[in-house]
């Protein structure tokens, strides 16, 4: 599962081995009215196939995981870049989810590329052009959604056996609030695709492993 408004393409230069691994990619629904984290959830189970599977999900996609492995039967859960619980939320989280802060946030300006385009000043022009291969879910209702659904997630300890990779260099959840987890060396919160050498080295055996 991708992150948040993120499209499958993040994974496209993990290279699981052929014959010892089959990859699924899970997408993003639009949410419903008001939707609850669980309906969603249900909606979005109706996309996985096999039986006890290893599910993976990178930041606000590892939530969706953890949601999913409540679900149905896994074989392994792997978060990247992602928390959790609650414990492991930045201060920032915390507050906003007291407060609602969070819903001051123009969502309907970060959904418009165009408008990043010309009035993003200090966004580097590579880095924009990512934005707009990676990010591919920039519906207002599933941004306000799912902003308002990561900050008022109510798990409030860690699911048992759940495997967490995270960087150490990650600015969206900061280490110093992460507890038990695999930590990479100088990798930030889109690791996935600009360390993806270390996942195909490192996957493999962390899927397979007891």
């Amino acid at each position: 599962m991708p992150g948040m408004a993120a499209s499958p393409l993040i994974y496209e230069n993990i290279a699981l081995p052929v014959g010892q691994f089959e990859v699924h990619h899970l997408d993003w629904l639009l949410p419903e009215s008001k939707e609850p984290l669980d309906h969603y959830c249900r909606r979005l189970m109706k996309g996985i196939h096999h039986e006890r599977p290893v599910l993976v999900g990178v930041s606000f996609g590892g939530v969706i995981v953890q949601e999913l492995a409540k679900l149905i039967e896994v074989e392994k859960l792997i978060i990247i870049s992602s928390v959790k619980s609650t414990q492991e939320f930045p201060r920032r989280m915390r507050v906003s989810k007291k407060t609602g802060l969070h819903k001051l946030l123009p969502t309907s300006l970060i959904a418009n590329f165009d408008w990043w385009s010309k009035f993003g000043r200090g966004i580097a022009p590579k880095k924009m052009e990512l934005y707009k291969r990676y990010l591919n879910m920039n519906n207002q209702r599933y941004l306000d959604w799912a902003l308002d659904t990561m900050i008022k997630w109510d798990q409030t300890t860690p699911l048992k056996g759940i495997v967490h990779i995270h960087g150490d260099q990650d600015h969206i959840f900061p280490i110093k609030y992460i507890k038990d987890c695999i930590t990479v060396k100088g990798g930030t919160h889109v690791m996935i695709i600009n360390r993806y050498r270390w996942f195909n080295e490192n996957l493999p055996e962390i899927i397979a492993g007891k």
